[in-house]
Order: C-alpha cells, then sequence, then structure tokens
C-alpha cells in the first residue's frame, strides 16, 4: 500500500493503470506460431475472477464502445472527414454528465472515464486508417450510416454511466485495478481482440478506479 506521504500524481497513477491492464491484457495474447512449431492450442479463458464480476459490465460495454471505432472509421475512409470531432465530442460529455447527475453519481469522474472512452475509440480509428492506407484490400466494402452508428453509440453511452453509477463501491475498493484487469482479459478473451483493440480497451478503462474521496481531475 502506497504510503500517504509519497502519493504518487494523478496523472502518474492513470498512466501506470493502462500500463498494467494493457501489460495483463498482452500477456493473455497467444505467442505467433513459427514456421517448425506445431499449431498452439486455442487458448481457453478462465472464468472471470469472483470479485471481477461487479466490474465486468463496465468492460463488457466499453468493449461494445470501442466495437463501433470500427464502423465509424469505416464510415469516415475516404470521405475526407477528420477524426477528431470536438463538437459532437463535447456533446457526448455534457450528455453523460447530466446523466450522471440524474443517477447521482460524480459527473466529473463519469467524464473522465467518457474522456478515455473517445480516445481510445479515436486511437483505434486512426489505427485502421493507417492499416488501410498502406493494404487497400482492407478497406471495409460498404460504408455504414454515421448516424446509425451514433444511436449505437448513444445506447451503449446509457448503459455505461448506468454500469459506472452501479459499481461505486467496486471503483473506490483496494482491489479496483486488479479486478478490472481480470474482468477486461475476460472480455477480450470472448471478443478475440487484436493487439490494436486490445491497448485501445485497456486505454478506455484507464480511469475507472480511483480514491473514495477524490475523484479524478477535469
Amino acid at each position: 500500500m502506497m504510503s500517504p506521504n509519497a502519493r504518487t500524481p494523478l496523472r502518474r497513477l492513470l498512466t501506470a493503470a493502462t500500463a498494467a491492464v494493457a501489460a495483463v491484457l498482452l500477456t493473455a495474447l497467444p505467442a505467433p506460431a513459427t514456421a517448425q512449431a506445431a499449431p498452439a492450442p486455442v487458448p481457453v479463458p478462465a472464468p472471470a475472477p469472483p470479485k471481477a464480476e461487479a466490474l465486468r459490465p463496465l468492460a463488457v460495454l466499453s468493449a461494445q464502445r470501442l466495437a463501433t471505432a470500427d464502423l465509424v472509421a469505416a464510415a469516415k475512409w475516404g470521405t475526407g472527414s477528420p477524426v477528431d470531432d470536438p463538437a459532437r465530442e463535447r456533446q457526448v460529455l455534457d450528455a453523460v454528465a447530466r446523466r450522471a447527475v440524474e443517477l447521482g453519481t460524480d459527473p466529473r469522474w463519469t467524464s473522465r472515464i467518457f474522456r478515455d472512452q473517445i480516445e481510445a475509440n479515436k486511437a483505434v480509428q486512426r489505427g485502421l486508417h493507417r492499416r488501410w492506407a498502406a493494404d487497400p484490400a482492407q478497406v471495409p466494402a460498404g460504408r455504414p450510416d454515421l448516424g446509425e452508428v451514433r444511436k449505437e453509440i448513444n445506447r451503449v453511452n446509457d448503459a455505461l454511466v448506468r454500469a459506472i453509477a452501479a459499481s461505486g463501491a467496486a471503483r473506490t475498493s483496494p482491489g479496483c485495478l486488479r479486478s478490472l484487469a481480470g474482468a477486461t482479459v475476460h472480455v477480450r478473451h470472448e471478443r478475440h481482440l487484436d493487439v490494436l483493440h486490445t491497448v485501445a480497451l485497456a486505454r478506455s478503462v484507464r480511469s475507472v478506479c480511483g480514491s473514495a474521496d477524490r475523484a479524478p481531475a477535469s
């Protein structure tokens, strides 16, 4: 346990949390097979630890929200529309803050979690655009309707705010980071995420855990 006289600055804590979750997730990825090696058995994910269950909805919904990044990237590809959309991001943050107040949970903390969700989503979009530029054969054949995709994002956003509100005790517990990592690893296995999406998933949940008496700074 960290001494009260040696408190780590919040930004360093968040960076360390992201690295810790990402390291656990990436360690869970199967190693690439060599030409001489026999095919590796398909890894069977272990059941999520009991303590992780309280945070599992946050991991599941974060992965669902992250999946929309592929659709947004496809919708924007070749249109000249930038990945960054400050006006849309502000709408999302304002909406989730209002919803947090309605549910009786901290709007600043909720907004901080959603900032990470947004940045993770954009990281996937940029990664996919780089991938498609390098190999046009991987570009999706169809172009999703961005308006319809945003309806799905809004649905997930509301569910995620409710999950944040319902997990206050778990998010402020001393074992939050370990439980969150366990839940997130389980979700990564279920969804068979590649490295790009795995790292982004870790980024999306980095502000979930925190002390009971201090919400993340805005």
